[in-house]
């Protein structure tokens, strides 16, 4: 003799095994586990940002902020400084980015402001047809009272900082 039960099944037990048995798999387990959840829009993070419509513009903050994550200033520099710029100014800037009093500090900033227009984070506008100059107008994500404005422009399919 087995235990029985104390709750009182208002299906019998054949019925109950047959709805089992014709209900798919995923249905059971969506019920029990719901995969998205109702949204009341976008959080005022997203709102919050604003990200290039370049794809190659992206790409290159996106490289950017790798390069500063990994704090190789010297790629960083390379990647970042006008084509134009002569070998000795790009060293001296990688110089000011180094070794300078204030390198932690300009370093520092500089990273975090690549890193936030990669993200979209701050940015109010961006102005240009992001196709040969693009303009970012955001708040430093340091300096909260802090207004900036950068420029990229694209030469011979290369984005660089407006020098």
């Amino acid at each position: 003799m087995g235990k029985k039960s104390r709750k009182v099944s208002k299906q019998p037990a054949s019925a109950a095994v047959r709805v089992a048995a014709t209900a798919p798999a995923t249905s059971l387990a969506a019920a029990a586990y719901p995969l998205t959840y109702p949204s009341d829009g976008p959080s005022e993070e997203e709102l919050n940002c604003l990200q290039s419509s370049s794809a190659t513009l992206q790409a290159k903050l996106d490289q950017l902020t790798s390069l500063a994550l990994v704090d190789d200033r010297s790629g960083f520099v390379q990647n970042f400084v006008p084509l134009d710029l002569s070998a000795d100014d790009a060293n001296a800037y990688l110089q000011d980015l180094t070794t300078a009093p204030e390198a932690a500090s300009q370093w520092t900033n500089l990273a975090s402001e690549i890193a936030a227009l990669a993200a979209g984070k701050n940015v109010h506008k961006i102005e240009g047809d992001q196709v040969c100059k693009a303009v970012f107008f955001f708040t430093h994500p340091l300096l909260p009272s802090c207004d900036r404005e950068v420029s990229f422009v694209c030469t011979r399919g290369e984005w660089r900082a407006e020098g």
